[in-house]
């Protein structure tokens, strides 16, 4: 799927928690974004992250291209993990996202910890989308 259109916070890079991957472009001259955001990189760049899939937080993924931090995202019982770009994390704040209670960024392999708890394809996809749509 591909989202374009204005944004007042732009930030550059690409998050993937493990059930999907999205990358981010931005650009700041009048009808520039023409053009599609790259496709996220696929290369390893070294980096590990615990990701949600299913019911398990406890899967590890390597991350690829510019994602340098983890992340982890929680609502109500519910958890986001995955790999990160620094822009990303910079530009997100939880009062920025309704229904998220706390997004945290760490720089440390595997630094968003292995605790299990039940995630949400909501919250996964209602990530993304405000994330790519804000």
């Amino acid at each position: 799927m591909k989202v374009k259109g204005c944004a007042a916070d732009c930030m550059s890079g690409s998050m993937n928690i493990g059930t999907g991957k999205t990358s981010f472009a931005c650009c700041n001259t009048d009808k520039c974004n023409v053009q599609d955001a790259p496709d996220p990189s696929h290369t390893p760049n070294g980096k590990t992250c615990y990701s949600c899939v299913g019911q398990s937080c406890s899967n590890i993924m390597s991350c690829s291209g510019s994602e340098d931090r983890c992340i982890k995202a929680t609502g109500q019982s519910m958890v986001v993990k995955g790999c990160v770009s620094q822009a990303i994390c910079d530009a997100t704040t939880t009062t920025s996202v309704p229904n998220v209670q706390s997004i945290s960024c760490c720089e440390g392999n595997l630094c968003n910890g292995a605790k299990s708890v039940t995630q949400s394809m909501f919250l996964c996809c209602f990530l993304l989308s405000f994330l790519l749509l804000h």
